[in-house]
């Protein structure tokens, strides 16, 4: 069965090509949306579309994505669910833990795992992916929530694209803040150079704003709780690299890898980034709910590291 999504442009994205702005909204590659304007799965106002054109505020772009020869099967693969009923999941996603198959990992998702563990799925979202309304990067851990109802889908959906969602984050960055508090407001846009990585260097980015505040100071890096007024791809690692405090062990937007003490050397593992609250209404209900996942061990191991060498 093929999955049908109707998107219509907003004022921020006007003026960006079309497969690159699909790209980022669907989170697919540039030639996988390619190939779908090609086979004129892509439509725009009811005709066909070339990947070269520039999209316009309220332009009605309506995708047919068919049916993947991957398959979302069931994996017996732990999994702490945090709160569930008929209509949604919520998870606390271990590190490492991919959200759902693709070309590059068909199996060991955290969608396989709900498979297992929940049974029936969402029948919205697509077929590797159902129910998902936003996702965490594979090295990025803590709370998540998946619909299971078409009607919990859509709700969900609304609430994001509206920021009616509360999201708190626990990220150590490289260096110290100069503040104790702030703000940052930057556009985020697909890089012109780096086709997989987002960047603030873009002519027409999309609106994004990041609250933070800082926890603790150490020698060469601090801990700080991050709230988000906007949820673009990537959002906070691209902020905090674009001000020069990149995310300890993020790889490609900062490759903060190590901390050098007199000790010797600091080792770390992951990007250190962790969704610690996610609250939001609940869609059939219309009660407040809020989810919080403690620190994972390997970032508390780091933390305590980090002091013992301040």
């Amino acid at each position: 069965m093929s999955e049908k999504v109707t998107l219509t442009v907003e004022s921020p994205d006007a003026g960006q090509r079309i497969d690159l702005y699909l790209s980022e909204r669907l989170s697919r590659t540039r030639s996988f949306i390619k190939q779908l304007i090609k086979k004129g799965n892509i439509l725009l106002a009811g005709r066909p579309v070339k990947p070269g054109y520039k999209i316009k505020r309220n332009d009605i772009i309506e995708i047919t994505i068919p049916e993947e020869e991957i398959t979302l099967k069931p994996e017996q693969i732990p999994l702490e669910i945090l709160y569930r009923d008929r209509d949604i999941v919520v998870v606390d996603k271990p590190p490492g833990l991919v959200m759902y198959p693709a070309a590059g990992h068909r199996c060991g998702t955290l969608m396989n795992a709900l498979a297992y563990h929940v049974g029936k799925l969402a029948p919205v979202g697509g077929p590797l992916r159902p129910g998902v309304v936003h996702r965490l990067d594979k090295d990025t851990s803590g709370v998540v929530v998946v619909a299971l109802s078409e009607e919990a889908y859509y709700c969900l959906v609304e609430a994001f694209r509206k920021r009616e969602i509360k999201r708190t984050y626990y990220a150590l960055v490289f260096g110290h803040m100069k503040d104790k508090e702030g703000e940052i407001e930057l556009p985020i846009g697909r890089s012109r150079t780096h086709r997989k990585k987002m960047s603030t260097r873009v002519k027409r980015g999309r609106y994004a704003k990041t609250f933070w505040r800082v926890i603790e100071e150490f020698r060469d890096a601090t801990l700080i709780e991050v709230s988000l007024a906007t949820g673009r791809t990537h959002q906070i690692r691209v902020h905090f690299s674009s001000v020069g405090h990149p995310v300890l062990g993020d790889r490609v937007y900062g490759r903060k890898t190590i901390i050098k003490s007199k000790e010797g050397v600091i080792k770390i593992p992951r990007q250190m980034l962790h969704a610690a609250v996610l609250g939001f209404v609940h869609p059939a209900t219309g009660q407040w709910l809020e989810f919080s996942s403690p620190m994972p061990s390997d970032m508390l191991d780091l933390v305590r590291r980090l002091r013992g060498h301040h």
